[in-house]
């Protein structure tokens, strides 16, 4: 009897484990902005998804291009080209909560990544962040492990990218905004974009290549930082 081909699963298997909800990353303190939005009165139930369209988008050509550039980084030993990634990435977040949050989960993946996966990539960023020599975004990092664990590129980017939306959706129900069904609809909604996202994120082929692109998102961040009460940190 022929064996089936079990050939990329492991990687598989561990691609699961950090894009999974219940990894300690932290992600379920991060609304992705939409707190500040839902305290400003600007998004309710009608108009949630183009909300997280636009915030899908905006993260193919920042996080989730970097995410895409370190990966092929660590692939290729250019430890120089990550940290100048990792920069790049810090610079075009106009909002310090923005910043703060994603360095502070990126560091928890990089203090799980460990004993979740042996990561010998996650061990050499985190020299390198210790060292001040990058900040430890959470992209980033996550892109370096993926790298290490011999997920591809594509299916890493994807991957992020689904878990950036699913983490939108949670952040909606915990506001009251929808309820469990509606979330869920709303990812098939949105699966479309996260597509185009991928495309744009797996086309940078340089640090400078990283944008952002959701001023108005900026100035809710930068409202939202100073509210007198917040259930989420962005």
């Amino acid at each position: 009897m022929t064996r089936p081909d079990t050939g990329g699963l492991e990687s598989l298997l561990a691609h699961l484990q950090l894009t999974d909800s219940g990894f300690p990353s932290g992600l379920y303190t991060l609304s992705h902005g939409l707190e500040g939005h839902v305290q400003l009165g600007l998004v309710g139930a009608g108009n949630l998804r183009d909300l997280v369209s636009d915030l899908v988008r905006a993260a193919g050509t920042a996080d989730a291009a970097a995410l895409a550039l370190a990966h092929r980084a660590v692939a290729a030993g250019d430890w120089g080209r990550l940290a100048e990634t990792d920069r790049r990435l810090h610079a075009i977040k106009l909002s310090e909560e923005q910043r703060r949050a994603s360095v502070r989960t990126g560091r928890q993946v990089l203090d799980s990544a460990g004993p979740a996966f042996g990561s010998a990539p996650a061990a050499r960023l985190a020299e390198l962040v210790a060292a001040g020599t990058a900040p430890g975004n959470h992209a980033v990092v996550v892109g370096a492990v993926h790298a290490g664990l011999g997920v591809p590129v594509e299916r890493a980017v994807a991957g992020d990218l689904f878990a950036f939306a699913a983490s939108c959706s949670a952040a909606a129900v915990r506001l009251g905004r929808i309820d469990f069904r509606r979330a869920q609809a709303l990812l098939r909604e949105v699966r479309p974009d996260l597509v185009r996202a991928a495309g744009a994120a797996l086309a940078a082929r340089d640090p400078r290549d990283l944008h952002a692109t959701l001023p108005a998102a900026d100035a809710v961040s930068a409202v939202h930082e100073r509210a007198e009460a917040r259930l989420f940190i962005t």
